[in-house]
């Protein structure tokens, strides 16, 4: 699993992550990480974008940057998930027991 997402979503993350759209928003862009080529560069797997701003994408892996804006862009749900992680995708992980 990669550890940048070892510890889980936070209320830190979840605020970033709101004003990553907001601020993208705001720039005009309908789903930055397509738009800005961030799918092309990835070698994303097929995907079609919904041109909806609903993801924050890190462009250089979290581990890497944190959550840093500066390194965060916009996208939608679909190329988010296309374009994965750098160095691959952390597995799931429970958030409940039974």
């Amino acid at each position: 699993m990669s550890k940048g997402w070892a510890g889980g979503s936070t209320r830190h993350w979840r605020r970033t992550r709101a004003a990553v759209i907001i601020r993208d928003a705001a720039l005009g862009y309908t789903c930055r990480a397509h738009q800005d080529g961030w799918c092309d560069r990835s070698g994303a797997k097929p995907h079609t974008c919904a041109r909806q701003l609903q993801d924050a994408h890190h462009t250089h892996g979290r581990a890497i940057t944190g959550d840093d804006p500066r390194y965060i862009v916009g996208s939608c749900h679909p190329c988010n998930l296309a374009i994965g992680e750098p160095g691959g995708d952390p597995l799931p992980r429970p958030m409940t027991r039974w």
